[in-house]
């Protein structure tokens, strides 16, 4: 990534015309061929920026330009669609480069796949009696979460979402349909658990006999203290 901080005007033509006075900004030149243009407030977003496959070209200024104090005009051509960025350059403030390597991504805290593993280790949630057979239990259509015992023994297949949704609720249904004519495991209850569950999600899985439980992710963390709260 090379980050360098100017004195410029931007000056964007294609699809659209748009126009930056001269002011400091800072302009950013990803590794994935992107250039950005910040400002030093506003938004996280930048105010103007090209998507890669791009080319830059630096050329000197005219005579005229110099003479009004302009350093160097960066154009940036799209490659795909023939728009062009042009970054006229008074006064480079810091021109720094750095190698950043290979990005791991972003690790979502609380992603489904982290709830149904807190939820595994912790299949009490679901009620006194509770064990888990196995997450992941593979059916004809995909794999159900998780396959739990309750306290009967009796087969109960969960269902976990972030944000419970009727298409969550759906889901559930079609796997429940389709254990419950497993000799093995029949009869099958369902539970669909989610940190949060819509109205109407809700109300469906409750006609249709699904129990919903609301997880709390810091409880399954252990991060919880009871006796912190004030009710």
């Amino acid at each position: 990534m090379r980050l360098v901080i100017a004195k410029c005007s931007v000056d964007y033509a294609g699809r659209l015309t748009a126009h930056l006075p001269m002011a400091t900004r800072l302009i950013m030149l990803k590794a994935d061929g992107s250039i950005l243009i910040h400002s030093d407030g506003g938004s996280y977003k930048p105010l103007n920026w090209m998507t890669p496959p791009c080319s830059i070209t630096v050329t000197d200024p005219s005579q005229e330009q110099t003479e009004v104090g302009l350093a160097e005009i960066w154009t940036v051509s799209q490659a795909k669609t023939g728009d062009k960025l042009v970054i006229t350059i008074a006064e480079v403030i810091a021109d720094d480069q750095h190698e950043f390597g290979i990005d791991p991504g972003l690790v979502k805290d609380g992603v489904e796949a982290h709830l149904q593993e807190l939820l595994s280790e912790h299949i009490e949630t679901l009620g006194d009696g509770y064990s888990l057979v196995r997450r992941e239990y593979m059916t004809a259509i995909g794999p159900v979460d998780i396959l739990a015992r309750d306290h009967g023994h009796k087969s109960v297949a969960v269902e976990i979402k972030r944000r419970g949704d009727i298409d969550g609720v759906e889901q559930l249904t079609r796997y429940l349909e389709l254990m419950n004519r497993d000799p093995r495991l029949a009869p099958v209850r369902g539970v669909f658990a989610a940190q949060e569950i819509k109205p109407q999600a809700r109300t469906l899985a409750e006609d249709r006999g699904i129990r919903c439980v609301v997880l709390d992710y810091d409880a399954l963390r252990g991060m919880d203290d009871p006796d912190s709260r004030l009710f």
